[in-house]
């Protein structure tokens, strides 16, 4: 007698298609990076064209690249005005249920000034070493007009809110101070909390907001590749290096410093309170990249936050309140490194003697200070406001505009690191760091990366969790 097994008919199976899968995330950056490196070059070889009016312009290659970089740019600061408010008013609401929010929020302020610090020391040290205004073939005669300044007004400026949503109107282009807007939105968040339950609907439409301004930023960052290609290119085609000899000393003392922090201080941070320092460069590389290229922490806002989360296994409710503040006042390459060496350069220049409390004063700026450019961002406004305080000659932040954008790069990313490394540190001494999620082999994924079913079932655990909390509150109440 056969056995069932047997006289079974066969079945056809069909193999599942295979759907195309493309590199991760950070590979398309890289692939963005090299594309970028190889249309830049060529942009420079092909040089400027001449226009209707017989004057030079830029050629066809260089305006497509500088319009992409441009675009991916302004995209993304569209729409962080919105992001940072509702993630903080967010963030309020969620540390209104922890005991320790308001040790939290200290712990952060005191790693960033810790981190600082450390930063603005090695800056004046490698100032002192290097001697770049000795050594300097740049003159008086090529210094640029900068534009903007900074001051300890603009501190007073930036946190009190001009209207209520923290724009101002400069022609015909709207523009936001970020630092008014943080401070909004705490003032927002912490009314809602002490009104109760009349502001639940105000809260749940706040949460809702969020989610549907992260959704239209994630489909900006999925651009990141491609707004590489075009920022990069764009530099190197419209600034090239052939300026750099004449500041070389200088622009090898920021990037020596730069290195130092990210690659010295940081991992001895990380290692004093036992995280792995692979896993952090690992988990924070794709935010890391995207400040290098487009030159903007509050652009890569979202990706640094999402890696915070993410990568590092730090809680939403105090990720969402780090990441928009830090992204206004956590500036260890801007605010740090860069004045305390460019102060130092001004002055050996222009031949002034610096004297201890002058170097106090600089690291004093530069632990404090970045707070007070917040609202205009930016490191040249942060050496304006280094220079007269310690009443040396503005005129000097002029000699270093030819290399600037090289140099904004580096500084960039140096301070997307540190915002991505303080609300990790904080997390851990704190425990409530997902020890498993940081030390995930799988840790530098990102929203790019997961399939809509995985995207899915996050959401829906997230959802669930919300529910959860409201049924525990009501049940209080």
């Amino acid at each position: 007698m056969p056995t069932p097994a047997s006289t079974a008919s066969p079945t056809n199976t069909v193999p599942p298609k295979r759907r195309l899968r493309l590199p991760s995330f950070g590979t398309q950056i890289l692939l963005g990076l090299a594309f970028g490196l190889l249309l830049g070059w060529a942009a420079l070889a092909i040089g400027p064209t001449v226009d209707a009016a017989g004057e030079a312009a830029d050629n066809w290659l260089l305006v497509a690249l500088s319009t992409i970089g441009s675009t991916f740019v302004t995209l993304l600061k569209a729409l962080v005005p919105p992001l940072i408010f509702t993630a903080i008013v967010a963030s309020i609401a969620n540390l209104g249920k922890l005991t320790n929010a308001a040790r939290l929020a200290g712990q952060t302020l005191l790693w960033f000034g810790i981190t600082a610090a450390a930063s603005v020391a090695i800056g004046i040290g490698l100032g002192l070493v290097f001697q770049p205004g000795h050594h300097t073939s740049v003159t008086e005669a090529a210094a640029e007009d900068p534009g903007r300044s900074g001051s300890w007004l603009d501190f007073l400026n930036g946190l009190v809110p001009s209207n209520f949503l923290g724009l101002s109107v400069n022609g015909d282009r709207v523009n936001f101070a970020a630092l008014q807007i943080v401070v909004i939105a705490l003032v927002v968040g912490i009314a809602a909390l002490r009104t109760g339950k009349k502001a639940k609907p105000f809260l749940d439409f706040n949460a809702s907001a969020l989610a549907v301004v992260q959704t239209v930023l994630w489909w900006i960052i999925r651009l990141a590749p491609l707004g590489t290609l075009g920022l990069i290119g764009n530099a190197i085609a419209r600034y090239g290096w052939e300026l750099l000899p004449q500041l070389g000393t200088f622009a090898i003392a920021i990037y020596v410093g730069l290195a130092l922090v990210v690659f010295v201080v940081y991992p001895i941070v990380l290692r004093a309170n036992g995280l792995s320092i692979r896993q952090y460069f690992k988990g924070a590389w794709p935010a890391i990249q995207l400040g290098f290229v487009s030159r903007s922490s509050l652009g890569t806002m979202p990706v640094t936050q999402r890696v915070i989360e993410r990568n590092f296994g730090v809680p939403r409710a105090y990720a969402s309140f780090a990441s928009p503040f830090g992204a206004t006042t956590k500036m260890d390459g801007c605010a740090a490194i860069y004045p305390a060496i460019a102060a130092i350069f001004v002055a050996q220049f222009y031949g002034i003697d610096l004297g201890v409390t002058d170097f106090v004063l600089i690291a004093f700026v530069s632990v404090v200070g970045s707070a007070a450019t917040a609202g205009l961002t930016g490191a040249l406004v942060m050496l304006t406001l280094t220079l007269s305080t310690l009443g040396l000659p503005l005129a000097g932040v002029g000699l270093l505009l030819a290399i600037d954008p090289i140099l904004d790069m580096g500084r960039t990313a140096v301070n997307v690191a540190g915002q991505a490394l303080v609300p990790a540190i904080v997390a851990k001494r704190e425990g409530i760091l997902d020890q498993e999620v940081y030390d995930s082999p799988s840790q530098a994924i990102l929203l790019a990366d997961v399939t809509a079913e995985e995207e899915a079932e996050l959401e829906a655990d997230a959802a669930a969790e919300a529910d959860a909390a409201d049924e525990r509150e009501l049940q209080q109440v």
